[in-house]
């Protein structure tokens, strides 16, 4: 998948591509769960039937994101289901052929609707949009369907919008993923996006405190944007290939003085040095809430506890 690194790199994208007919969408697909899945279906399809390709614009950050940091707001920002990297490996790994990265910025945030299509989609040769059926887009999301219609009949640019994807009769949304992971329900959480909910990071040093307690830990790299998780999980890991059981804990590290999230991941009967390999990590139940225990020992005692969970839980 080739990815367009915003607007500053299309001259590039057009001189590589100069004659590419494109099917596209546009959203933050975060999670990229069954609803969107349906819509890249779409536009795979229309892709095949006119042997084209097919295109994905997304924002990062996410608006919430950018407008509690730039606004100093108190507002709680949505955790997000996978960071954006993760996303461009789904998007890969799913069949599309171009992703056009932009950036949300003040600029960004401006944009009036009609200017994100003249600026926007009219820098690439689309040939159709797919778009949710709540998609609004520009400067007090002005933007709709709509307007996307009336723009593509008169630059014949076909302009599609799905329906509601649903499961149990309601709303597949990353909304309701994230509330499903908040409530610890990876079924319910693996049936909306189609697969188990998993994180992937690269293994990074950290404070080694793990092996001086006798329980080394793998630390993984974490996105600034904040995982819906959080706590004592039973955990398989994907490590080159091979399946891992293991346990795994998502928090500060309150014991030990932590104040920035880490998650560290202790294989079971495996002692190779990973640093710098990448993990996948599948969270299959949650054996508790992270607490501060009074001291190391109490710790102690305490991960071997799990560790016993873990294993039965894992069986």
């Amino acid at each position: 998948m080739y990815l367009i690194r915003g607007q500053h790199n299309l001259d590039l994208f057009k001189e590589l591509y100069p004659k590419e007919k494109l099917h596209g969408t546009i959203g933050n697909f975060d999670g990229l769960h069954k609803g969107h899945q349906a819509i890249l279906n779409k536009i795979k399809n229309k892709a095949k039937d006119s042997q084209s390709s097919t295109i994905v614009f997304f924002t990062e950050p996410h608006a919430s994101e950018y407008f509690a940091v730039s606004s100093n707001s108190s507002a709680i920002v949505p955790p997000r289901i996978c960071p954006w990297r993760e996303k461009f490996e789904l998007l890969r790994e799913f069949g599309i052929d171009f992703a056009f990265f932009l950036k949300f910025n003040n600029s960004l945030r401006k944009m009036t609707p009609e200017t994100f299509i003249s600026e926007i989609l009219e820098s690439v040769g689309l040939s159709s949009l797919t778009v949710g059926d709540d998609f609004r887009f520009g400067v007090n999301r002005a933007g709709d369907f709509e307007l996307l219609k009336s723009w593509g009949s008169k630059n014949n640019i076909e302009i599609n919008n799905t329906p509601t994807f649903k499961y149990l009769d309601e709303r597949v949304s990353s909304t309701r993923i994230r509330e499903a992971l908040l409530n610890d329900d990876f079924n319910l959480a693996k049936n909306l996006l189609g697969r188990a909910y998993t994180f992937s990071g690269k293994v990074v040093h950290g404070q080694h405190l793990g092996r001086t307690i006798g329980v080394p830990t793998a630390n993984l790299w974490l996105p600034k944007q904040k995982l819906p998780i959080s706590g004592v999980y039973a955990v398989k890991c994907n490590l080159e290939n091979n399946i891992y059981d293991g346990i795994a804990n998502m928090g500060i590290r309150p014991t030990v003085g932590g104040t920035q999230p880490v998650l560290e991941v202790h294989l079971f009967e495996f002692n190779s040095n990973i640093y710098s390999k990448r993990l996948n990590v599948e969270f299959i139940r949650k054996i508790r809430e992270e607490k501060k225990f009074k001291n190391l020992d109490m710790l102690k005692s305490q991960i071997q506890k799990d560790i016993k969970a873990a294993k039965n839980l894992l069986r």
